[in-house]
């Protein structure tokens, strides 16, 4: 992929201000509360929409932030949240979405260590949480939106800073991923590479606007094709959903696949349960094998599965127009450079065939500027030209690429690294299990065995020695769980993703 110049380049301007000027009357954002989906609680045009978003941009200027100043944003999956998130950006502020489920000390650290200088929040904050940084309450915000003149969009440039995005990864302290106005161009090949989108198109994401795949999918690319987002308040059950995607009228929705799985498991739909959805989209964890198939049998609609991280969003997928093959991911979209490295510090691409870490391009417009104050640990995910984010791999001769895990959740069995995703795909089909998660569980110091955590389909019948033998005929014997867990359903993040750390403390005292 082209690198992009360092030229003037306004990400809310392209996202939002380019469909407001082309089709302004078009319904840009439709809010729907999930138990009254019959008709939506907010309807904008581009128009509205970018008049809110520059006048909530001048005044975030009048009350005295200053260009590159960090504004948190704490408004759970309200309109509020999406507008102020490009307000920002148009401002040349730098948005900084966070979750509506930090506790106080997360909270602290994430505006410690950004150094906001706002935050927009649902709930007044205690002094020694927001010391020093300027709160405003969605009440505030709905003030700003009148502010009498609107602002410009600011001049910034292609790689200047538009948006900060906190993820847990793999270590204790959650690491910020600096994202710059041209991750919106980066973002162009998953137009057609994985959604098929035209303007006719009407978007529903499942997930929470602190995370890029929302933010992403849900709002800047339906925005840039000139499409409707939809956002849904309230509870979001499993059963739910189909209702609310007939309901909707989306043609597109998008989830983790563990949304996809509890949607089958629990709501049961059938062909034409959906309304006028078109296909299925799905990114953010390893789907359970068979799920794509599943979801297609029930549905009679196509499901497309995407991979990607915080630091470049999704980047090989399948879609309209790649064929779905079974055991892979897709193919690296149009345009992109992908690259399999090995494990070692080597940075010459490997064959195809062969396995190790899934690399990117550092070309990508859709790469992160880098971690924001940690920028020591950029030196040991980039090699040359190529960044490598953790996902394991490997591409065969058509192009296609299997996902094998993380490196940071390969478990040691008796010496041997093992992925997680192995397991769990040889006991998917496991008769009696509903669902499976794995992870290694220290038992002493020095010696940790392979632990499955079960969902069991009939909570009266929990035998542990036949998915043992189960998976001893499928499994080499140190792959082989050890420890057989049962638990009622396995903990996920607000977006669905399966928390794999969390699994441990569900370890019975006696095991």
């Amino acid at each position: 992929m082209t690198p992009v110049a360092n030229e003037p380049f306004n990400m809310a301007q392209y996202a939002v201000g380019a469909a407001a000027e082309r089709s302004p009357s078009k319904t840009a954002l439709l809010v729907y509360d999930t138990q009254t989906p019959a008709r939506p609680s907010e309807t904008w045009s581009f128009a509205e929409l970018e008049d809110a978003i520059l006048r909530l941009a001048a005044g975030l200027g009048e009350r005295g932030l200053k260009r590159g100043d960090r504004v948190a944003i704490r408004l759970g999956n309200s309109s509020q949240s999406a507008l102020l998130f490009f307000a920002a950006i148009a401002g040349g502020f730098v948005a900084l979405p966070l979750s509506d489920q930090l506790t106080a000390p997360e909270l602290k650290t994430l505006l410690d260590d950004s150094s906001a200088s706002a935050i927009a929040t649902f709930e007044p904050l205690p002094e020694d949480i927001a010391s020093g940084v300027m709160v405003l309450s969605p009440s505030d915000i709905a003030s700003l939106m009148r502010t009498p003149k609107r602002a410009d969009y600011a001049p910034v440039s292609a790689n200047d800073p538009a948006f900060l995005i906190y993820t847990s990864g793999t270590t204790a302290k959650p690491k910020g991923v600096l994202h710059a106005h041209r991750s919106a161009l980066g973002r162009r090949p998953m137009y057609q590479g994985w959604y098929g989108i035209d303007a006719s198109d009407r978007m529903l994401h499942a997930g929470a606007f602190n995370w890029t795949f929302t933010l992403g999918v849900g709002l800047t690319d339906p925005w840039a094709n000139g499409a409707t987002a939809i956002v849904c308040t309230g509870e979001k059950s499993p059963e739910l959903w189909p209702g609310l995607i007939a309901a909707t009228g989306a043609t597109l929705f998008a989830a983790v696949p563990g949304v996809y799985r509890q949607i089958l498991k629990y709501a049961r739909p059938t062909p034409g349960a959906l309304g006028n959805l078109r296909h299925g989209l799905m990114a953010g964890e390893t789907p359970p094998p068979g799920l794509v198939e599943d979801w297609s049998a029930a549905t009679g609609l196509p499901l497309y599965e995407a991979l990607g991280m915080s630091e470049i969003s999704t980047y090989i997928s399948t879609g309209p127009d790649v064929p779905y093959r079974p055991g892979t991911v897709g193919k690296p979209q149009a345009g992109r450079r992908i690259a399999i490295l090995s494990t070692d510090d080597q940075a010459e691409p490997l064959p195809a065939g062969s396995e190790g870490l899934i690399a990117v391009h550092r070309s990508d417009p859709g790469l992160m500027l880098g971690y924001w104050n940690r920028q020591e640990e950029e030196t040991e995910v980039f090699r040359g030209d190529w960044f490598t984010g953790g996902d394991l791999g490997s591409c065969d001769a058509d192009g296609y690429i299997t996902h094998l895990g993380r490196v940071n959740e390969l478990m040691n069995a008796g010496g041997y690294r093992v992925s997680p995703l192995e397991i769990e795909a040889a006991l998917a089909s496991c008769p009696g299990i509903a669902e499976v998660a794995c992870t290694e569980i220290r038992v002493r110091s020095g010696v940790s065995i392979i632990g499955a955590f079960v969902v069991p389909n009939d909570a009266t019948k929990k035998d542990a020695d036949s998915i043992k033998a189960f998976a001893a005929g499928r499994l080499a014997a140190y792959k082989v769980p050890r420890e057989i867990v049962f638990i009622d359903k396995l903990p996920r993040t607000a977006n669905g993703k399966i928390q794999r750390k969390a699994l441990v403390a569900l370890v019975p005292a006696s095991a």
